[in-house]
């Protein structure tokens, strides 16, 4: 396995780029799955490599239902990735996490309907475990770097993934709160699970914009005060990252996760679609050269 660290950072809402990296250069990659939301920034920070790539594009062009994350996924696996850092806006349910908190996520909720959800289908199928959805060394890490950021952080809490691109309704937002949700957010599925089936480590930190629409019958979400809190929680995301990077071991230990699809792959050999198996050069490419 990989001894060198080189870290994906996908930016939500907010995060757009990374004015620290070194070397930096904006450059195209293909993917047998489409276009990626944009180009990917390579760089480094000090002697740890980093490919960051703006999950809604540069300019926020691309609504959350329309990203390709088998796309983005795909790419940055291409690119030597070996463990992602994910960063994205939320909303709160919870009265202790306010605008400007924020969450190391470690559960979801998929409420999403109109996404492809994996790589895998017919004539290859797979089943990976989402039991643990999030890489608790990765998500560890991160909250560290928070911390060390100077920002207020919740080391877990559960994500309830909806479709979007409308905010939810009073029903819904109440609802979600009975089901035990911490926040909720429009992006971070099927990314999650795709990242699994591409044996990629995937942390999550969640930036609270704002309370979702549960509080009060005359509140509801402000987007021009979204906006505003994103931009303060773009701030501190940068230098989460900086302070994640800085913390980083010298050398990387394996993963359990670099491993998902060992026992994972229930099509017999003989049986597999081969034009699955070139799409899938990328994910697939510790199995293929075994």
């Amino acid at each position: 396995m990989e001894s060198q660290w080189t870290i994906g950072i996908i930016g939500g809402s907010g995060l757009y780029q990374l004015d620290a990296l070194e070397d930096a250069e904006w450059l195209p990659v293909s993917s047998p799955f489409g276009k990626p939301s944009d180009e990917i920034l390579f760089g480094r920070i000090g002697d740890v490599r980093l490919r960051f790539l703006p999950r809604h594009g540069r300019g926020h062009r691309i609504p959350p239902g329309d990203i390709n994350m088998r796309a983005n996924i795909d790419a940055l696996k291409r690119c030597g990735c070996t463990d992602i850092l994910a960063i994205s806006a939320i909303g709160s349910l919870q009265e202790h996490l306010p605008p400007g908190h924020f969450v190391a996520v470690d559960q979801f909720i998929d409420r999403t309907f109109a996404r492809v959800s994996s790589f895998f289908g017919p004539g290859l199928t797979a089943h990976v475990s989402m039991a643990d959805p999030v890489c608790a060394r990765l998500s560890a890490m991160a909250a560290d770097a928070v911390e060390a950021a100077g920002g207020p952080v919740a080391r877990g809490g559960t994500y309830l993934a909806m479709e979007g691109p409308q905010f939810s309704t009073r029903a819904e937002s109440r609802l979600y709160r009975q089901w035990g949700t911490d926040v909720i957010g429009m992006t971070a599925m099927p990314e999650a699970r795709l990242a699994r089936e591409a044996e990629l480590p995937y942390a999550l930190i969640g930036m609270v914009t704002d309370y979702d629409c549960w509080r009060s019958e005359d509140e509801s979400v402000d987007i021009a005060e979204v906006v505003a809190q994103m931009r303060a929680n773009g701030d501190l995301a940068r230098r989460t990252v900086e302070r994640f990077v800085a913390a980083l071991p010298a050398a990387r230990s394996p993963s359990p996760i670099d491993t998902a699809l060992d026992h994972a792959i229930i099509t017999a050999p003989d049986a597999r679609d081969r034009d699955m198996l070139v799409r899938l050069d990328a994910i697939l490419a510790r199995h293929l050269s075994a």
